[in-house]
This record gives C-alpha cells, structure tokens and sequence, in this order.
C-alpha cells in the first residue's frame, strides 16, 4: 500500500479501506501527490535554467559587461530563492503524504471473507456434575490468585498470580517454549521490553495504536505490546541470503497494553488485562512459501493446546476484524467451562511484505536480485486465559484442580492443586 500502489489503484484501495472499516482520505493522498508531482518538475526545470545560467556565466564571463554580469547574478538568485521555496512546500507536502500513507493498512488476501468463518472445532468440552466456578472464584479459594492485591499495587485489569498459581503460570511459560524449539525448530530470543518507536512504525503497531501503547516520553521508548514488535525488526535494514530462509524465532515476554476504550469489557476475572506473559512466534520466510507456513504455524499452535487437552476452535478472520499490517489472520480460542466462554489464546497472522518494507529487510535471491521478505507472527500462546481454560476446566467437585499431564514434569509431578 505504498504510494505508487495507490495512484495506480485508487478504487482497489478505497474498496480494501472499505472493507476493514479504516478510515483514510484517499482522494487527499492522490491531490498531494499530483501537486508534488508538478512542484518536482517545476523545481527540475528551474534547477537545469540555473545550470544553463551558470554554464554561460562561466562560459561568457570575460565578455560580458558588469551590468550583464550583475544581471545574470540576480536571474541565478531569484531562481534559488524559488526552488528554495519550492523545496520548503515540498517538504510540508511529503510529511503530510507520510503521514497519511502511514494510516494505510495491509492489502486483503483474496481468501478472506468479509465474515468471520469457523474453521473447525477440537477436543471435548467437559462436562461435570455440578456448577463449575470461575477461575477467579477458584482462585481466591485455593489461594493461587489475589485480585484485590494486584489493584492495591497497581490498580485493577492487573494479575497477581499467587503461590501454586504462579508455579503453574511459570510451567506454562517453560513448556511452550521447550515444546516449540524441540518439536517446531524456533530459535529463542530474549529480547527488550522497551523498543525505540521506529521498531513499533515496522511492525505496524504506529502511528495507528499510539494510544494503545505505554510511552516513557523522557527515553522515547514504548513497553512492548507484544514481542512481535522486537522479533520483527531483528533483522531490520538487513539483507537475508535466500538459503538462509525461512527463519524461525520466538520470544516469551511480558505484554502491556493500556486497552484504552475498552473499559467496560470482561471486567471480572483476568481476561481483559494491562500486562499478561506470552510467547510469540515470528517467522522471515520467502514470498512463495509464506503461506504454507501460515498453516504450519496454525498447527504448531493447535498442538500446545493438544497437549494441554483443551478445546479449542479455529476462526479465519474476517477482514474488518484483522489487525492492522496482516493480509490473513486465523485467530484460536480455548474454551472455559467456568465463565462458559470461548476466549482468543492466539493470533496466526500473514503479514506478507508489509513490515518488512517497513523495516527494510530484505532477501537476496540465488541469481541476485533483491526482494522483500514475507513476516509471519503468532502467539504460542498468551498465558492468562490458557491459565483460566486450565483452572476452569480441569476442577474437580472437592474444590482441588487437575494439573495436565504434560505441565507435572515442571510442577515437581504435582498433580492436582488442593485447598490447604
């Protein structure tokens, strides 16, 4: 969505901003553009009458007469002021043109649909005999959440995992990360949680979720909403060798979003949160092979949940509903019997091209031509409500809570968390 896609589809843009529902005035970028268009070509023909004027002076100058020679000094002057004032407007044009072009989302792939599709549905959801609690319910009971803390120290939407919780928070974290770099070949990257904002620009988190963000204005810095926004520019203003790709990278980090707008929604419990642990994938793959890696990373996800054994559903996005720099998104839900809901536990997204002609990474083919690479993002998963899924789903009548099998290994081969 650059701005020579848009002058040469204006009506394909308008139809794409239509159907994501964003709002950008096209008809405004395409007026810059042709004003700036005239004003270089006004400034290249007053810079060749310069040169043509300085060209002769040199050429001519013991001929002439001083009054000539003065007269020819103030035609290069006049002409220097106007490109000089031309170069001013074009400046004020081509930030107002970024800026713009800066609100322009990715393009649609041609299978996404303008409504939500279900792909498939996994697993059984529990049954019990009797009514199951919520997490924060069961939390408070076996002292493994402690809600009322958490907003005495930062106020509410915060977690504060508590004991056996926190042990079981800790081995979530332990086992995705072990089971994507031994079953699925990511590299694990610590990254920090503080990135600069040109990192949030190539990832396409900015200008568009600015107030989403947490901003430290004395460092220029933004908390990371995601460890997208790192992995992603890892390899920022890089050329990758063609054989070196794909790559395959993950990060587990703390999330902070302000969720502004959004109070209101899920306020009980710890499904609507300002910080909340995750893994993200991220792959740098070539343009022809980033869709068959979309469906891999779906079912590198789909079996984290497998092992956990909890029910779980596909959807395909729709296209209003897509994030911002995605050109396909599947997202996954874990369903929890408690509050008797399915809740989104990942995001698989396509984001082509977009972020790496953001962040200028590139590959070099094998017959040397250079190209941008397609970036692929995934969570594997976010931990909160995987954690409320686990407690949810896997209580017991006496009150105690089940721990899955493949998470005991990590518990000490604790296998069930009781009341004291």
């Amino acid at each position: 969505m650059d701005l020579k896609f848009v002058r040469e589809n204006p009506e394909k843009v308008k139809e794409i901003l239509k159907r994501r529902e964003e709002n950008v005035d096209i008809d405004k970028i395409l007026t810059l553009d042709e004003k700036r268009r005239v004003l270089i070509k006004k400034r290249d023909e007053l810079r060749h009458l310069r040169k043509e004027i300085s060209e002769f002076f040199n050429e001519h100058k013991e001929k002439l007469s001083k009054e000539e020679i003065n007269k020819k000094r103030e035609e290069a002057k006049e002409i220097s002021r106007k490109v000089k004032a031309i170069d001013e407007e074009l400046s004020l044009i081509e930030k107002e043109l970024k800026e713009l072009i800066s609100y322009l989302p990715n393009k649609i792939h041609p299978s996404v649909k303008d409504e939500e599709v279900i792909i498939k549905e996994e697993g059984e959801i529990p049954k019990f005999d009797f009514k199951p609690f919520s997490h924060w319910e069961i939390g408070e009971v076996l002292g493994i959440l402690d809600l009322e803390r958490s907003a005495k120290i930062a106020g509410s939407r915060f977690i504060l995992f508590k004991g056996l919780g926190a042990l079981l928070e800790r081995a979530l974290i332990n086992f995705c990360l072990d089971y994507h770099r031994k079953y699925h070949n990511y590299i694990e990257i610590s990254p920090p949680y503080l990135n600069k904002p040109e990192c949030f620009y190539g990832a396409g988190q900015l200008p568009k979720l600015k107030d989403e963000m947490y901003y430290l204005a004395e460092d220029e810095l933004y908390l990371i909403p995601t460890a997208e926004v790192p992995l992603v520019n890892l390899h920022a203003n890089e050329i990758l060798k063609e054989e070196d790709l794909p790559k395959y990278y993950m990060a587990y980090t703390a999330c902070f979003r302000r969720e502004a707008g959004s109070y209101g929604k899920e306020v009980r419990g710890i499904i609507r949160v300002h910080q909340f642990d995750k893994v993200e994938l991220v792959k740098y793959t070539l343009p022809e092979d980033s869709y068959f890696e979309l469906e891999k990373m779906v079912k590198e996800v789909e079996a984290i949940l497998k092992a956990l054994k909890l029910p779980y559903r596909i959807k395909q996005l729709a296209a209003k509903d897509m994030a911002f720099q995605s050109a396909k998104t599947y997202d996954i839900d874990v369903y929890a019997c408690g509050i008797g809901e399915w809740l989104e536990v990942s995001s698989i997204s396509n984001c082509e091209d977009f972020q790496a002609k953001r962040n200028n990474t590139r590959v070099r083919r094998k017959n040397g031509e250079l190209e941008y690479c397609h970036l692929l993002n995934g969570s594997g998963v976010a931990f909160p409500r995987v954690f409320i899924a686990i407690v949810e789903n896997y209580q017991q009548k006496d009150g105690s809570i089940l721990i899955p099998e493949v998470l005991r290994p990590y518990l000490s081969g604790l296998e069930k968390i009781e009341r004291k």
